[in-house]
């Protein structure tokens, strides 16, 4: 699907809203990006990403970012070094299996929504906003 075509799909300010409202749970980041590139490989594609938005730069490295490229139907949900340390391999399967469903009955906005709120619980759990 052309990027435009699958972003006119998108509820941009409920993903917004599902965003802020799980930073105010969290001292971790979640970005959410749409790809306008054909990709083969999205999870090098996302840590890519990731880097070049800086993600990594979090003095807590409890960042995550959903990279979707539409154009090569394929996505992927990474975390920082102290996410993925709290949570490990099982944790990205299970969420990428649950988006997965949501994408394949073009459900896009709330398989994004439903990754950042289940991303979000995490990072809340291990990571809590500090007073």
């Amino acid at each position: 699907m052309h990027p435009r075509k699958f972003a006119k799909h998108l509820h941009h300010d409920n993903i917004v809203a599902a965003i802020r409202d799980t930073e105010h749970q969290t001292s971790g980041q979640i970005r959410v990006t749409i790809s306008h590139k054909h990709i083969d490989d999205p999870v090098a594609a996302a840590q890519a990403e990731f880097l070049r938005l800086g993600l990594e730069k979090s003095p807590e490295r409890n960042g995550v970012l959903i990279f979707v490229a539409p154009r090569s139907h394929k996505f992927a949900v990474i975390g920082d070094k102290a996410v993925h340390a709290k949570c490990g391999d099982e944790f990205w399967r299970k969420l990428v299996d649950a988006m997965s469903g949501y994408f394949r009955k073009s459900e896009f906005t709330p398989g994004i929504i439903h990754g950042v709120q289940k991303a979000g619980e995490l990072l809340a759990e291990h990571f809590p906003r500090r007073p």
